[in-house]
């Protein structure tokens, strides 16, 4: 089987991750500006005033893609470049240089997918609450205007947020992530929905514009499944997917907030403080989705806490991916299985948890279109007789297209795969530690870029169809 024409071969970036520049042409400082130059917050003090000068090398990036033979290229647009403050006077260097982008990948014929939100917030807002302030969705649906004006004549794919379930579940329970705080469960609920609020106006929006393009959102996708058959494993694993998966997805399909998930909040004190108003706006936008990004890296195996929890410090190294934390209700925790395969980073890798989880997610919420828009392999890479032979990323991400292939054989509805990423970048609390991408920079001889052998192997993929895998 081939993959339909229609289909995306694709892959994806950041802004903070890869932009740079992080003062040049009257860009603004972001929260992430600020928060990784607190120290021991992030690995060795990396930050990303420079990460890999994407802003000064676009041409050169967007020409090593093309050359590739990428179909589609996923980026965020950073907001304090458009407006410095969040909010005001628009700078319009920041419009141009996004315009420059765009225009880059259409001369090559390839399609921007554009992601408006992807954690870095205008240090103003972040100050004034970030994302508990309902004046941060007011602004956030002004910025997201300027960038449909501005770009929407010739892109016709965005995303509103990328991840909340991270940057919320990372900056108000962890707080390895801005704004930093830790074990909030009442300001988390409320960050996600504020989020939620705030792209469902942002959808609504966009539709009174016809535009003829299409809009969602990208989230984790990281489905629970138990340990083992026991009835009490398998009631953590339920409590598990209501509380990382519903909680997430309900909302923004089905325009409501699962009912599992509400009851116990309301038992504990920790509802959102929402209206009625608030939660039309959502149930109305719901319908005007036209599809949904999902982010795999990996499933999460879920065993019932026994017991009370013993007291968990949360440290940069423990709020990674990896296994072994408790939720926040000490219901339950994740875990690392003997006959399951990891990463160095302990992440599973898992194309039938990726296959399982699409069906139980097509059994939820029937025929939505979606795009995979983050999968990939962080790693080490090795350097052998200067080539990079990343093989590991070519065998995860042969499997997980190939889990693709057989998840469209089922009826499952899949437009696109978007690999992270496309060019090595700042990986947040990693730094450049590990590697993503298909195109090496090489960090101690002036930012060069160099491909990879997964960047030749994806070639052949995209040329083919990916018939051969």
């Amino acid at each position: 089987m081939k993959f339909a024409h229609d289909f995306l071969f694709g892959a994806a970036t950041a802004s903070y991750q890869i932009e740079g520049a992080w003062d040049q042409d009257g860009k603004g400082p972001t929260n992430w500006d600020e928060f990784t130059k607190i120290p021991g917050k992030t690995f060795e003090g990396t930050n990303g005033d420079v990460a890999i000068d994407h802003y000064n090398r676009y041409q050169e990036d967007i020409a090593l893609m093309a050359e590739m033979g990428l179909e589609s290229y996923r980026f965020s647009i950073s907001w304090a470049r458009i407006l410095p403050t969040g909010t005001g006077e628009i700078n319009q260097k920041g419009i141009d240089f996004y315009n420059n982008i765009i225009n880059e990948c259409l001369k090559y014929g390839i399609v921007p997918f554009v992601t408006l939100y992807h954690w870095d917030l205008p240090l103003p807002l972040e100050r004034k609450g970030a994302w508990l302030n309902r004046e941060t969705g007011e602004a956030y649906l002004n910025f997201s205007l300027i960038c449909f004006e501005a770009f929407g004549d010739r892109v016709k794919n965005f995303i509103t947020f990328n991840e909340t379930f991270v940057f919320c579940n990372l900056g108000y329970l962890a707080g390895a992530h801005p704004p930093g705080i830790q074990n909030d469960p009442k300001k988390y609920f409320q960050a996600i929905h504020n989020v939620f609020y705030t792209h469902a106006q942002t959808v609504i929006a966009y539709k009174k514009l016809n535009q003829f393009g299409e809009i969602g959102l990208s989230h984790v996708f990281s489905p629970a499944f138990s340990v083992d058959d026991s009835e009490e494993n398998h009631f953590a694993t339920e409590h598990a997917n209501q509380f990382n998966l519903n909680w997430f997805y309900d909302p923004i399909l089905l325009g409501k907030y699962p009912e599992y998930v509400v009851n116990q909040l309301t038992a504990e004190g920790n509802v959102p403080d929402w209206t009625e108003a608030e939660l039309a706006i959502i149930a109305e936008a719901a319908p005007l989705n036209d599809f949904m990004g999902l982010n795999y890296y990996q499933p999460m195996r879920v065993e019932k806490i026994q017991g009370d929890v013993k007291e968990h410090v949360i440290t940069r190294e423990n709020s990674t991916g990896s296994p072994g934390n408790p939720s926040y209700d000490g219901v339950y925790r994740t875990v690392k299985m003997a006959d399951k395969k990891y990463t160095k980073w302990d992440w599973e890798i898992s194309s039938q948890g990726f296959i399982d989880g699409l069906d139980n997610l097509k059994a939820l919420y029937g025929d939505i279109k979606l795009y995979i828009t983050e999968n990939g392999l962080g790693d080490e890479d090795p350097i052998i007789e200067g080539e990079v032979c990343d093989i590991p990323r070519i065998r995860y991400i042969e499997e997980h297209l190939s889990a693709v292939k057989t998840a469209i054989s089922r009826g499952i509805h899949i437009k696109g795969y978007y690999a992270w990423s496309a060019i090595d970048l700042l990986s947040w609390l990693n730094g450049y530690k590990k590697q993503y991408g298909f195109i090496y920079v090489d960090h101690k001889n002036d930012l060069r870029r160099e491909k990879k052998a997964s960047f030749h192997w994806y070639k052949s993929v995209i040329a083919n169809r990916g018939e051969d895998l």
